[in-house]
């Protein structure tokens, strides 16, 4: 893989992981309409660990809350008979308690579909109406009012709500940053809240995906490490910042602005489909 290569689908990755528009269904299009091939595993390793490396910097003030009370629990020896109390309370431990419960649909849906991975990373005509599907979600979102709940007033069944529409997500097509926030939004979440879990719960499904394209990729030969770093980089950096343009739309309520783009997207890809059966 060249350079250019190398930076131009990092430069992608990093747009298209938090712009809610969906990664793998401009994955499946480019490699169809520009010839792009599907990327090494190496490579789309490091360019999630980009974007991951990106979240984490972004809602770092929200990780270390959350590492302080899981250490804290860690670390408890069992003599204090009111340690609980306190720390059950804290919202911190909420936040950690529903990105786990999050994670459980999301991970036994990823798995399911594993098996027909092959079928639905190679249909533009599904691509098409999962970007439709897209827009639908985004378009939902218009006209709700500003506030709702806060992360700390989030229920389980929100949780499970919001991971298993992470989980379906899997579909190319379907945005995870869009089904998610705006499944989050429609659930009565304020905008700020939907954003944060939304990207917190997308850590263990980043990881989660990278080891198991590690494990399949086990005895592979690694590929040069030029272009693996300066993909990863260039996901890092553009992800970060379509991270802050996409929570900063988010907060004025205009998330169903990337509504029209899906439609326009999807629909060309439908129409392409017809056209050379693919």
């Amino acid at each position: 893989m060249g350079l250019f290569h190398a930076v131009f689908l990092g430069i992608i990755q990093g747009l298209t992981e938090f712009l809610p528009i969906s990664s793998s269904g401009h994955l499946v299009l480019f490699q169809y309409l520009f010839g792009i091939k599907e990327p090494e595993i190496f490579f789309d390793v490091a360019v999630h660990m980009g974007t991951l490396v990106a979240v984490c910097i972004f809602f770092s003030r929200e990780l270390k809350g959350i590492a302080r009370v899981f250490f804290s629990v860690s670390t408890w020896s069992g003599g204090d008979e009111n340690f609980w109390q306190p720390v059950i309370k804290k919202p911190e431990m909420r936040l950690l308690t529903l990105i786990i419960v999050g994670t459980i649909p999301t991970g036994v849906i990823g798995l399911a579909f594993r098996s027909a991975a092959d079928t639905i990373f190679s249909s533009v005509r599904l691509v098409g109406g999962m970007l439709l599907v897209t827009g639908l979600i985004l378009w939902f979102t218009r006209g709700l009012k500003k506030g709702g709940r806060n992360t700390g007033e989030m229920t389980l069944w929100d949780g499970l709500t919001v991971g298993l529409m992470q989980g379906v997500a899997v579909l190319p097509g379907i945005s995870r940053s869009g089904a998610t926030i705006g499944i989050a939004l429609l659930r009565g979440l304020d905008r700020e809240a939907a954003a944060c879990y939304s990207f917190l719960l997308s850590i263990p499904a980043i990881l989660g995906a990278m080891t198991l394209e590690l494990y399949q990729a086990r005895g592979s030969v690694s590929p040069a490490m030029a272009p693996v770093l300066l993909g990863a980089c260039a996901a890092g950096l553009v992800g970060y910042g379509a991270l802050k343009v996409l929570v900063h739309i988010l907060k004025k309520g205009e998330l169903y602005v990337f509504a029209p783009y899906c439609w326009l997207v999807g629909a060309i890809a439908i129409g392409w489909s017809f056209l050379w059966g693919c």
